[in-house]
């Protein structure tokens, strides 16, 4: 009676190695990373944690970047056709680094910081002073979901998100309040970190997994890029490119500040390489919400730019 117990115990396991095994080989593996961000946790993290930020990465909270962090600066002010006179919104600006820097560059521009800690914000505050840039650069305490409520509609000729559009809990709200806060011809501008795809479904599993471990440390969602692209078609942009940054690979900084951030603060910090897959890809974003109407003028569309 007790062989009879332990011979169905284990046909019992047998099978379900199978079923796992069946499933393993035709079930596709979503590409998707558990996340319980919110803004409120977000800002909690932040005014938590900026001090920590700021004495390894200094004002520049970006862990894609070049080795002089301005050279990457320049870039993106370049690949996001930032000129002098234009109307900008920074998003997620952290304690205003990127919006200084651009406004020393283009001094006739006008930058609308935003970023949802107090910390950020009074230390961004006292930056811009420090920098001299308080007539072209202003920081607003506020949660970037709401840029339609915190800034003039119709107005602006970009809005960017330099490594802070995966804080958010709600991307196609962001990309709609970026819509609107956008004039016709303005241009939406992402840089950031989106889960990386994989053809074997175990390393997927692992890649998922690693993504999910990265938003619990820094209150993050990253972005599934199909699903991303998708809202913002839908919105209505037209997407002028889908890239990894044009950065030449000899000046690349290899995140090895983050590497340093994790292990001074072991906040995300990596315990074991022996079954480490890296887990994320960086693409830049730029679209554009069109200078005509699409309905009255759908002929036009591919004329856009």
């Amino acid at each position: 009676m007790i062989l009879a117990v332990l011979v169905c115990a284990i046909v019992f396991q047998f099978g379900i190695i199978a079923w796992l095994l069946f499933i393993k080989t035709k079930a596709p593996v979503k590409a998707e990373a558990i996340a319980t961000n919110t803004p409120e946790k977000v800002a909690a993290f932040y005014n938590e944690t900026t001090d920590k930020f700021l004495k390894v990465y200094g004002e520049i909270i970006q862990a894609f970047r070049t080795t002089n962090v301005e050279d990457y600066l320049k870039y993106t002010i370049e690949s996001a056709g930032i000129s002098n006179g234009m109307k900008i919104i920074d998003a997620g600006c952290g304690v205003c680094g990127p919006s200084s820097f651009i406004a020393q560059q283009l001094p006739e521009i006008k930058i609308d910081a935003c970023t949802i800690s107090e910390v950020q914000a009074k230390l961004g505050g006292e930056k811009l002073k420090e920098k001299n840039v308080e007539a072209q650069v202003k920081i607003t305490l506020g949660d970037y979901h709401k840029l339609n409520e915190l800034f003039e509609n119709n107005a602006y000729d970009r809005v960017i998100f330099l490594e802070s559009f995966g804080h958010s809990n709600n991307k196609p709200k962001v990309i709609y309040a970026a819509w609107n806060v956008l004039k016709p011809g303005g241009k939406l501008y992402i840089k950031d970190l989106f889960i990386r795809e994989s053809a074997n479904d175990w390393e997927q599993v692992r890649i998922n997994h690693i993504c999910g471990q990265i938003n619990a440390a820094y209150e993050y969602q990253i972005g599934d890029l199909y699903e991303v692209v998708s809202a913002i078609r839908k919105q209505g942009f037209i997407i002028s490119f889908i890239r990894p940054p044009q950065v030449d690979l000899t000046s690349f900084e290899h995140l090895t500040i983050s590497n340093d951030f994790q292990n001074l603060f072991n906040i995300g910090k990596i315990d074991s390489w022996d079954d480490y897959v890296f887990p994320i890809d960086f693409f830049e974003i730029l679209a554009e919400k069109p200078a005509f109407s699409l309905e009255e003028q759908k002929h036009l569309y591919h004329m856009n730019r």
